[in-house]
């Protein structure tokens, strides 16, 4: 860890990192609350909605192990300043866009533009964190970003019942460039990038990261859970509206607010509680992980009928509360194993895999849509996370204590 590191919360920058993590995630997902308007606007079919996420998240994916080699080697301050205005700039522009084609390819740009934030934001609340505080951080942190689902998809839904769909995104675009300039002038990083462990070179990065088992199965398990929470991103918006024959307004209120507000609540109790449990060792990150994983799964079976819109709501808050406390532990326990060179580089070639499973699962959710219905395909999400329970489980018994010893020695 490195010597600059902090115990305490340094609550500047976790205060700006909040905001700017809500708006990364109500940039990117603000979009799904519009999606009958520009199916009226622009014709778009349901395959074509499917692709507004799909390309958002490819070019994502594609722009993330760059952006993770940058963040690792340059002020890790000026990187989230500069990706929060590259893509806060980025949504000013879609506002404008006259074509499907045009839509689709300012999602390219904003994957592209966002991709620099997430590998830098959390390594810079790593470097200022010791283990003991560092999952709470990074919980205050996903509470942003969670806290940004819900205030994208009610802001568009709100005002594109209102006004269309095009004056959210100056909003958010116009927000986002205040907060960069606020940002550029707050942000600090904990030390020099030249003061902290050195990057080593991409090839013998890659060779450390992916020669750790316990690294590895954290990748797959955390592609696996995006396949599925991307479906959920994307659709559930639009399940409420047919099923329930909701205003756009409350369609995107309803897909994400219990979600969201669950989720929210979920990585700040999460954090806490997952450095309670690493004072036990900080192997027990990934089997509480796991354990929740596998405790939230029966909550979507309930999708597989005709439910009312109290237990559907319901179904959708426990799960969500139950998955968020588990994936409190997935940052902590991969910034415990990895030096502070590494991580950057870490968290974005997870995000590459992630997005790369996101833009598939969306693409397959809208592809099953017409034969089993969304509530069928959200049932399914269940299945989804006992496999990544069971993943964890053995990263958990066959290869953690032994890569966390050989990071201590």
């Amino acid at each position: 860890m490195s010597t600059a590191a902090a115990t305490g919360i340094h609550w500047p920058t976790t205060s700006i990192l909040f905001v700017a993590a809500a708006l990364n995630y109500g940039d990117r997902t603000a979009i799904s609350a519009v999606f009958p308007l520009l199916r009226k606007d622009l014709g778009m079919s349901d395959l074509a909605l499917a692709s507004v996420g799909t390309f958002f998240l490819w070019s994502y994916a594609a722009g993330s192990p760059f952006a993770g080699r940058i963040a690792d080697r340059m002020s890790r301050s000026r990187a989230v300043v500069l990706s929060l205005s590259a893509w806060s700039a980025v949504m000013l522009l879609s506002a404008f866009a006259a074509s499907t084609e045009q839509l689709l390819a300012t999602r390219v740009l904003l994957g592209l533009a966002e991709c620099l934030y997430l590998p830098a934001a959390i390594a810079l609340i790593a470097d200022r964190h010791a283990p003991q505080s560092r999952a709470t951080a990074m919980g205050i942190h996903m509470a942003g970003l969670n806290f940004g689902l819900i205030g994208g998809g009610l802001l568009a839904g709100w005002m594109g019942d209102r006004f269309g769909w095009r004056p959210s995104f100056v909003i958010l675009g116009a927000a986002g460039l205040a907060l960069a300039a606020l940002a550029s002038r707050v942000l600090k990083d904990a030390g020099s990038a030249q003061a902290r462990e050195p990057a080593p070179p991409t090839v013998e990065a890659l060779r450390t990261l992916f020669g750790m088992p316990s690294y590895v199965v954290l990748m797959l398990e955390a592609m696996i859970v995006s396949v599925g929470t991307w479906m959920f991103f994307n659709w559930l918006p639009l399940y409420f509206k047919e099923t329930f024959d909701m205003s756009l307004a409350g369609a995107g209120f309803s897909g994400t607010f219990m979600l969201q507000t669950a989720a929210v609540a979920g990585v700040l109790l999460g954090g806490m509680l997952s450095d309670r449990v690493a004072r036990g060792g900080l192997r027990r990150r990934m089997l509480s992980q796991a354990t929740f994983y596998i405790a939230c799964a029966p909550f979507l079976l309930p999708f597989y009928g005709s439910p009312a819109y109290g237990v559907i709501s319901g179904s959708i808050f426990t799960f969500a509360l139950l998955r968020a406390l588990g994936q409190s532990n997935e940052n902590a326990t991969l910034c415990d194993l990895l030096p502070g060179g590494l991580r950057s580089t870490a968290i974005a070639l997870m995000n590459t895999a992630n997005c790369f499973a996101g833009g598939i699962g969306s693409l397959v959710a809208g592809l099953l849509k017409a034969d089993y219905g969304l509530g069928g395909v959200f049932a399914g999400v269940s299945v989804i996370m006992v496999v990544a329970a069971g993943l964890l489980a053995i990263g958990y018994f066959f290869y953690l204590d032994r890569d966390l010893k050989r990071v201590a020695a």
